[in-house]
C-alpha cells in the first residue's frame, strides 16, 4: 500500500494530522512513505502489473480487509511450500478470525491456540519422526503470527511466553532433522549468539554457506522458508542466528539492534571458517526484509564474504516511517519527547498506539517493556535516534563484492530504497525485481517464497561457482 500525504493547512495541529495518518487499523505497518513505487531498470525486468494506488494489496488475496493482518496472513499462507503452514490450516483461520471480527485480540488468540493443537501429538495414532518435526514448524510458523500482534491483544504481557512457545517448536523440528543442525553460542558483547547450522548430510564435505540474516520482526521459522530448506535442497550449508533486536536477544536477554551490524557477522565469519565442513572461500550473506539493511552494512566491513544478497535493498529503515512520524524527532530530547507525550499520544487510537509500540519495541527495552504493561513508551527520541542511525548510505560504497540487490511490484516498506541502493554500490551488481505477473509482489514476496529462493540460490550459485 502507498500512502499519500494530505496537504498541510494552516489550521490542524501536529497531532491531527499524526492521528489521521496512524489510525487506519495498523497503516503504520503496511504502508510505505512514498506516493509511488520505484522505477526499476530496463535490465532483468519482468513482466508489471498495475493496481490501483488505493488498493490496499493490489493485485493479492484478500484474507483480511486491513493490510497489515492481511500481509502477515500472506507469509504464513506462503509458508506452505516449504512445509512451514498448511494452506487448510492458515484459511481456517482466517475464516475463524473473519468471523469473529478482525482484532488483534481474535488475530493472536486463533493463531495461537493453532499452535497449541499442533505441539500435541495427533488424535488418531502415534505420530512418527516426520510427523512431529513439521507440526513443530507449523506450530512455530503460528505462534509467530500470534506474537506479531499481541501487543494490540487484550494479554500484552504474554510476549516473552508467546516467543518462548514458538522457540520451543523450533527446536523440537530441528531436534528431529537429519542431520540435526549444531546449535552454538558465539560470543557477542556480554550476550552470546544463537546460532543453527545446517547441513545436507553429516559426511563433513567442505560445502559453501549461506548466512541468512532476518529482519526486524521475524522470527526463525521464516528463515527456514526464506534460504534453509532451499540452501539444503542445493547442497549448502545454511546458518540461522539471532543477532540484537531480534528473536531470544530481543524478547529475553532485552538487547535492541546496533548500528554496527559488523560486529554480529565477523564472529559468525570467524566460526564458519573454523569449521573443516564450510568452504571459506564461499560465505554468502543474505538480509530479508529491513536486514536488507543489516547484511550490506556487514559486508561493508567484512570482507570475508563472497557474495550479498539484500532482500530488498535498504538505505535507511527511518525513511520507512511515514514523514509525519519522522518529523516528531528533533535535535532535542526534551523537545522530542513533549512532542511525542503531549501532542501525539493522548490522540492516539488503540490501533495506531499498538502498531507504534510493536514498530519501536525492537530499538528500546523500556518500550518492549511498557507495552507488555499494555503502557505507551515515553521515550520517542533514544529509539529513532536509534533507527536513524541505522542510514548506510555512506558506507555503500566500501562492499567489493558481488551484491544481488531485490526489489518488489507494489514495495510498501521502503518504496525506492532498493533501487537506491543498487545505484550506489560500486562493486559487481545485479537487480531483480519480483513482480504481480508471477505472484511475487509486495515486500519479500510473501506469496511466492520458493520463486524467491530460486532467483537468490540461482544468483549465489553462478557467483560463486568458479571461487
Amino acid at each position: 500500500m502507498t500512502y499519500v500525504s494530505a496537504a498541510r493547512a494552516s489550521g490542524p495541529t501536529r497531532r491531527t494530522t499524526l492521528t489521521g495518518l496512524v489510525g487506519g487499523a495498523g497503516a503504520l505497518l503496511a504502508a510505505g512513505c512514498s506516493a509511488s513505487p520505484a522505477t526499476a531498470p530496463t535490465a532483468r525486468r519482468t513482466a508489471r502489473a498495475y493496481a490501483s494506488a488505493s488498493d490496499p494489496t493490489p493485485g493479492v488475496m484478500t484474507l483480511f480487509k486491513d493490510p497489515a493482518f492481511n500481509f502477515n496472513g500472506l507469509l504464513a499462507l506462503g509458508g506452505s511450500g516449504y512445509g512451514a503452514s498448511e494452506v487448510g490450516e492458515v484459511l481456517t483461520a482466517v475464516n475463524t478470525i473473519n468471523k469473529a471480527g478482525l482484532s488483534a485480540q481474535t488475530y493472536t488468540e486463533t493463531f495461537k491456540n493453532l499452535g497449541d493443537q499442533l505441539r500435541k501429538p495427533p488424535s488418531s495414532s502415534e505420530p512418527g519422526t516426520e510427523t512431529t518435526r513439521f507440526r513443530a514448524l507449523r506450530a512455530a510458523q503460528y505462534y509467530a503470527q500470534a506474537l506479531f500482534f499481541v501487543l494490540g491483544s487484550d494479554t500484552p504481557g504474554t510476549e516473552e511466553e508467546l516467543y518462548k512457545a514458538g522457540r520451543g517448536s523450533w527446536d523440537v523440528f530441528c531436534e528431529r532433522c537429519d542431520p540435526v543442525p549444531v546449535t552454538a553460542r558465539i560470543p557477542f558483547g556480554k550476550t552470546p549468539l544463537p546460532v543453527w547450522f545446517f547441513r545436507p548430510d553429516s559426511s563433513g564435505e567442505r560445502r559453501p554457506t549461506v548466512i541468512l540474516t532476518n529482519g526486524s520482526d521475524g522470527q526463525n521459522v521464516d528463515m527456514w522458508t526464506y534460504g534453509v530448506a532451499a540452501a539444503l535442497q542445493r547442497g549448502w550449508n545454511a546458518l540461522v542466528y539471532d543477532g540484537p533486536g531480534q528473536g531470544q536477544l530481543l524478547f529475553v536477554d532485552q538487547v535492541v539492534f546496533t548500528p554496527r551490524w559488523e560486529t554480529v557477522v565477523t564472529p559468525i565469519v570467524d566460526w564458519l571458517t573454523a569449521r573443516p565442513d564450510v568452504d571459506s572461500r564461499k560465505i554468502a550473506l543474505t538480509g530479508l526484509s529491513m536486514a536488507g539493511d543489516l547484511a550490506p552494512r556487514a559486508a561493508a566491513f567484512e570482507h570475508r564474504i563472497a557474495a550479498l544478497v539484500a532482500m530488498p535493498g535498504v538505505l535507511s529503515p527511518w525513511l520507512g516511517f511515514p514523514p509525519e512520524i519522522r518529523e516528531i524527532l528533533t535535535p532535542d530530547k526534551e523537545k522530542t519527547n513533549n512532542i511525542w507525550n503531549k501532542e501525539v499520544v493522548p490522540e492516539l487510537p488503540p490501533s495506531a498506539a499498538a502498531t507504534m509500540k510493536k514498530r519501536f519495541e525492537p530499538f528500546s527495552v523500556p518500550a518492549m517493556l511498557a507495552a507488555r504493561q499494555g503502557k505507551m513508551f515515553t521515550d520517542f527520541y533514544t529509539p529513532a535516534t536509534l533507527i536513524k542511525s541505522l542510514d548506510i548510505t555512506d558506507v555503500v560504497g566500501r562492499i567489493k563484492m558481488p551484491t544481488l540487490v531485490l526489489d518488489y511490484d507494489f514495495e510498501q516498506f521502503y518504496p525506492g530504497q532498493p533501487r537506491q541502493l543498487f545505484d550506489k554500490l560500486t562493486a559487481p551488481k545485479d537487480y531483480v525485481k519480483l513482480t504481480a505477473a508471477t505472484g511475487a509482489q509486495l515486500h519479500c514476496s510473501p506469496m511466492a517464497p520458493q520463486q524467491h529462493c530460486e532467483v537468490v540460490f540461482d544468483w549465489l550459485q553462478e557467483k560463486l561457482s568458479g571461487r
